[in-house]
Formats: structure tokens, C-alpha cells, sequence
């Protein structure tokens, strides 16, 4: 029997985990350098919530890591619309929720789940919340993503439901108590609440909730329509090694990048 593991890899396929031609993340010199690509990085993704519809008034946010201290990180500023936000208008928040760089005030419940989260997690360097209509009807089934497609593969054995729910978000301890259920997964669902899903860079963390609130509608009309078939464990191990990948997590936001700087270049002022 031919050792296929010793034969060397087809040329058409790159030296990747996926195969795919993936670049790697960019590295900067400086945290100056490091901090301004993620603040350009975290612009885009707010336009691109609004974009999509994921806005619901004052709720939802995205959070991104300072490179040079850990336990701040930047967001959007509370009551500016998912689809006007500049780089300018970014905040930096510290661990006692004070705003240490911007003019406008942090949303509570941001602060109380992204602190508790990247205090928690040090290699969750983003974090993305939403309260998009597909993943709140999920969460009201009580059900997490079933392994129907490649997609929803990316998310097998790696996402957990949160049921527990006692208002609006606004303490510590519930954010801690969200972020303790996040565990090692890459999204979390909250019941009654919307969805969170991270990431070890903002466009990973971004990407992965692009497609999880994607593969829930898939889930929802599946349903609707029929009992979806299901990948065996295998098939659902094998497809989630492929999608589920980061390097490709990372790279997949890199197009949504280039279409909303194109389309609504503002949100890089300064």
C-alpha cells in the first residue's frame, strides 16, 4: 500500500492547512503601526454590520484588543450608527471602563462583555456582538448550529448556548458569567439575547459572524422546509478542518475589506 502522507503534495496546492494560496497576517514594526490597522479593521467591520443589517438601534458592538495594553480594548461609541462610524470616532476603553481615547460615552453592556471577555480569554483579540434576526430565532428554539453544510461545519464541537438571561447586559457579573459559558469555543448563543463570536484577530472574529448568523438562516429555512440531513461526525470533523480553519477566517473578511473601503472609503478619516 502507497504511503499517501509520504507523496508530495500536488503542485497545485499551497503550502496551507486548508491547500488554498492564503497570505499570512500582516506584522507590524510598532504598536503604533499594529493599533491603527486595527482601528481601520474595526471601522470597516461596524460599516459592514450596518451594511448587512445587522443594526438594531443602540444595540451591538465590536470590540478589538490595544497591541500595547492588554486590558484595553477599542470599540464603537455608544448611540453612532453602525453605518456613519469613522475611525475617528473609535473609543478605547480600560479595565474599569473609563474611555481613555475619544469623545463619546462606551455602551454598559459593551463594556461589562467585551472587558470580561478579552480578561478572560487573552487570545480572543476581537470580539463581535449582534442582535441579528437569525440568530435570535435560533436562540429562541434553543437550538445551536447543526452540521448541515461546510459552512456550519466551521462551528462543530466549537459553539455553546447561553440560556441564562436577566436583563440587559449591564453588570459585571453577568458579563463574566457570559464569558466563563464562551469557554474555548469560537461563538456563543444567547438565549433572548443575540450572539457573540470571537476570534484571534478582528477579521477572524468578523468572519465567523458573518457566517454563523448566514448558516442559522440556512438552518431556520432548512427546517421550515423539511428535517435537514445532517453530516455524519466524520464528514462534520473533515468539513469543519477546511472551513473552520483560521488563516481562512482571516483571509475570507480581507474581501469584505476591499468592498467597503471602495464603496464608503470615509470610514478610514482620522
Amino acid at each position: 500500500m502507497t504511503d499517501r502522507a509520504a507523496e508530495p503534495a500536488p503542485e497545485f496546492l499551497a503550502d496551507t492547512a486548508t491547500g488554498l494560496p492564503i497570505p499570512s497576517e500582516p506584522v507590524f514594526g510598532t504598536p503604533e503601526e499594529t493599533r491603527r490597522h486595527r482601528k481601520q479593521r474595526l471601522a470597516a467591520a461596524l460599516r459592514l454590520f450596518g451594511k448587512y443589517g445587522f443594526g438594531e438601534g443602540i444595540s451591538g458592538h465590536i470590540s478589538v484588543r490595544d497591541p500595547e495594553y492588554p486590558d484595553r480594548f477599542w470599540v464603537n461609541p455608544f448611540g453612532v450608527s453602525f453605518r456613519h462610524v469613522r475611525v475617528a470616532d473609535l473609543i478605547c476603553v480600560d479595565a474599569r471602563g473609563r474611555v481613555v481615547h475619544g469623545t463619546h460615552r462606551v455602551n454598559p453592556s459593551a463594556f461589562v462583555i467585551h472587558s470580561q471577555i478579552h480578561e478572560l480569554h487573552p487570545g480572543a483579540t476581537a470580539a463581535a456582538h449582534g442582535h441579528t434576526a437569525h440568530s435570535r430565532a435560533l436562540g429562541a428554539l434553543g437550538r445551536l448550529l447543526e452540521p448541515i453544510d461546510q459552512e456550519s461545519a466551521a462551528f462543530y464541537g466549537r459553539q455553546t448556548l447561553y440560556e441564562a438571561y436577566e436583563g440587559p447586559s449591564v453588570s459585571l457579573e453577568q458579563g463574566r458569567d457570559i464569558a466563563e459559558n464562551l469557554g474555548d469555543n469560537r461563538a456563543i448563543l444567547l438565549r433572548h439575547h443575540g450572539l457573540i463570536t470571537v476570534g484571534g484577530s478582528l477579521d477572524e472574529a468578523v468572519h465567523w459572524f458573518f457566517t454563523y448568523d448566514s448558516c442559522a438562516q440556512v438552518q431556520l429555512l432548512a427546517l421550515a422546509a423539511g428535517t435537514p440531513k445532517t453530516f455524519t461526525h466524520e464528514q462534520a470533523v473533515a468539513a469543519g478542518e477546511g472551513f473552520g480553519d483560521a488563516q481562512l477566517g482571516w483571509f475570507s473578511f480581507q474581501l469584505l475589506w476591499d468592498e467597503i473601503v471602495l464603496e464608503e472609503p470615509d470610514l478610514l478619516d482620522e
